[in-house]
């Protein structure tokens, strides 16, 4: 009989040699095989087909390894305890490195931003003109043109506009249709939206480049090791 730590707290068991005799292999076969097909055992869990297998729950496969030994036992736990402790330390990483995320409000970090990433203040002239879509105000808003006039300086790139924006651009883009919509409940003009939703996205964008992201740096680096 094998032994193998799966997620979730099962262990996977493998019914072959060891100390099993073939009429104690054929007997704990038809013992689990019964018990499972009538929904008496709790806590095992049989698949079939690739990857399939017999898994029991923790507690129950540590009582199978103790009928090979007490020595086999100890290492089945310690095994199984050494996987839990990597997946808590995997999981902890991954809450702090959220946690400094969302402490930074919604800014993600960079190795370098681009002065050209901040879009420029508009012109009357951009602020002005009635725009067909909430799509184009937000474009403008962001990059300073809209679909077209970035297809028609790009006609040799697939796609849009946004499958070429940043990583923080997109960022900013998402909190900038949040407050759109907000200010469309407000009842504001076009204009103004126009104007509110550049001045966020140059302060987002100008507040990304300037945070210091040695401790995301540093997580980072641990989740690195991890993999």
């Amino acid at each position: 009989m094998n032994f193998w730590v799966s997620g979730n707290n099962y262990i996977m068991i493998n019914l072959k040699g060891s100390n099993s005799t073939p009429l104690e292999i054929k007997l704990v076969q038809t013992l689990l095989h019964c018990h499972l097909k009538n929904g008496l055992i709790i806590g095992i869990v049989s698949k079939s087909g690739r990857n399939g297998g017999t898994f029991a729950h923790s507690d129950i496969a540590f009582e199978f390894a103790s009928w090979i030994s007490a020595e086999f036992k100890l290492y089945i736990i310690k095994d199984y305890k050494r996987l839990k402790n990597d997946e808590s330390s995997r999981l902890s990483l991954g809450w702090n490195l959220n946690r400094e995320i969302s402490k930074l409000n919604y800014k993600i970090h960079t190795d370098a931003i681009k002065e050209n990433l901040i879009p420029p203040e508009l012109t009357q002239y951009q602020i002005s003109i009635t725009y067909a879509s909430e799509a184009d105000v937000l474009n403008v808003a962001l990059f300073g043109i809209t679909a077209k006039q970035w297809r028609e300086k790009n006609p040799d790139k697939n796609g849009n506009i946004r499958d070429y924006a940043t990583l923080n651009q997109l960022l900013v883009l998402a909190n900038m249709e949040s407050y759109n919509a907000i200010l469309i409940e407000q009842g504001k003009s076009q204009p103004e939206r126009l104007q509110l939703l550049n001045k966020l996205a140059i302060r987002q964008l100008e507040a990304i480049r300037e945070i210091n992201t040695d401790t995301i740096k540093k997580l980072e680096g641990k989740k690195a090791l991890d993999k």
